[in-house]
């Protein structure tokens, strides 16, 4: 049976419809997922706090839930905070304080600290089999411009002349969902400590944290020492900054044999041989030649 071109246009209408919706429910960042019910400060880039509470994390922006209700003067009671995408330029970072988690939550968070930073072989090579797979859907958005520039040349393009905004919503749902998440600049400093840059206002501060992850809005950092306009002194916090407002910049910390093996080979020569001539030294000087 053929098919006339209503048809095959609202079949594709369906199609890429439920391939798109389906997109938007599973789009969730993987930073914010690691701050998912834990509690969360969410600091606006004027300064303030925006809010406080238990994080959930969905397609469409954050929830931040009361640990106790607030009465606003006995006119209406708030025990939540919505955050939508869209305002998401809004924030400055999001943290969570390690003297606000639970004993659990502590235990739970310094083991992933320890196996975050300066990761085993095998955590090193899960995360290059990842990063492999991320390099391949990054090409995705090439390859569906590509098949669609053959199509619209083709006979049966014609058909979706009138329809290029289709074209478009196969891009902006479906490959643009996944992200160019593959940064090669910070994948040799991921599990080490770093000293990053972030724009509060008109200034710039440096700061200095374990690099756990990052994803194309967010660079999450462990072991922080870190103050708000709120806070009277520097806590230790966890942290999810804006990749438009902060950046890594140096490795802070002195290279190790995992990564720099030939530096360390090398200092541990110098020692060595600086050992020795110390010892020789120590013993000519304690037992003199005569004649």
């Amino acid at each position: 049976m053929q098919l006339d071109s209503f048809t095959i246009t609202l079949l594709l209408v369906l199609i890429i419809t439920i391939i798109s919706s389906f997109s938007r429910r599973k789009k969730r960042d993987k930073c914010l997922i690691d701050f998912k019910e834990l509690p969360v400060t969410i600091e606006r880039i004027n300064g303030e706090i925006m809010a406080k509470g238990i994080m959930n994390v969905h397609n469409t922006g954050l929830e931040l839930k009361y640990p106790k209700a607030i009465d606003r003067n006995s006119k209406f009671i708030e025990s939540s905070y919505l955050i939508y995408k869209y305002e998401f330029d809004q924030i400055q970072s999001i943290i969570i304080y390690h003297d606000e988690l639970s004993d659990v939550a502590k235990k739970k968070r310094d083991k992933i600290l320890k196996q975050t930073y300066r990761p085993s072989f095998f955590r090193r090579t899960k995360r290059n089999i990842q990063n492999f797979f991320k390099i391949i859907k990054d090409s995705l958005n090439d390859l569906v411009n590509a098949l669609a520039m053959q199509f619209q040349k083709s006979s049966a393009g014609a058909v979706f002349k009138t329809h290029e905004k289709l074209v478009k919503k196969i891009n902006t749902e479906l490959v643009e969902s996944v992200g160019s998440e593959h940064d090669p600049l910070l994948e040799s400093y991921i599990g080490q400590r770093v000293v990053f840059e972030l724009i509060k206002g008109e200034k710039l501060y440096k700061y200095s944290g374990v690099l756990k992850k990052y994803t194309v809005s967010f660079i999450q950092l462990m072991d922080v020492m870190y103050k708000t306009e709120d806070d009277e002194k520097m806590k230790l916090v966890d942290i999810l900054i804006p990749q438009k407002l902060g950046i890594v910049r140096h490795l802070g910390e002195v290279p190790h044999d995992k990564y720099y093996p030939l530096v360390n080979e090398i200092q541990y020569l110098s020692n060595k041989i600086s050992s020795i001539s110390l010892k020789k030294h120590k013993n000519d000087k304690e037992n003199p030649v005569t004649d």
